[in-house]
């Protein structure tokens, strides 16, 4: 099926493509992102899902497929962030890979409980990161509501992780401006000592003087 079929549905923002089979390049991404070492897998669709992007520097703009494969949730071990990875089957292409974010919402498309819209501000699938409008529609309407409650969990996940940083590193800037004000009452005493130290040796070289 070519995307001119609903180009012209895509101008509204409708979206309602058919479904399977795949078809992929046979080239194959260099990048190996699903490393176990540092991510964990949070959820995978035992169902395949087929992903599209709306090319709007088309004319006229319309969805593209991106490809056919299992939608990944990512956790990093270490960073704590969360990103949605997705391969092309046989030549595991990667067509999406991006940050989960609090902001972003699962919109249902073009009347369809097996399909959803979203926006991202970064995706990685061709290296360079483009913020793309995506959709991906699942063979049915269950896969598609176990995939919103996973998303809407990562997001939350997200959230409360973010907002844990800003806290802790709000509280390094309340000790960091502690110790700037202890640093800075210990050189204000510091100059008071010196300055007493020097009136005393001062008083002390005149009265000498006058002994004299």
């Amino acid at each position: 099926m070519t995307t001119r079929r609903f180009s012209a549905r895509a101008k509204a923002g409708a979206f309602s493509p058919s479904l399977f089979p795949p078809h992929g390049r046979s080239e194959k991404h260099p990048l190996k992102l699903n490393n176990p070492q540092t991510s964990t897998k949070l959820w995978q669709i035992l169902r395949r899902a087929k992903l599209y992007r709306f090319a709007s520097e088309n004319d006229p703009p319309e969805w593209k497929e991106r490809g056919t494969g299992d939608v990944k949730l990512l956790r990093h071990k270490e960073k704590g962030s969360i990103r949605l990875l997705m391969r092309r089957d046989r030549t595991l292409k990667i067509c999406a890979n991006h940050h989960i974010m609090p902001l972003m919402e699962l919109k249902p498309n073009a009347g369809s409980d097996r399909a959803w819209v979203w926006n991202t501000h970064a995706d990685f699938a061709d290296e360079e990161p483009k913020p793309e409008l995506l959709a991906i529609r699942f063979l049915n309407a269950e896969n598609a509501q176990k995939f919103k409650v996973k998303f809407d969990e990562c997001k939350e996940e997200v959230r409360k992780f973010l907002e844990d940083v800003g806290d802790s590193a709000t509280k390094v800037a309340e000790k960091l401006g502690d110790l700037s004000v202890k640093d800075e009452k210990t050189k204000s005493s510091e100059k008071e000592e010196k300055k007493e130290k020097s009136e005393g040796e001062v008083k002390k070289e005149e009265k000498e003087g006058e002994e004299k």
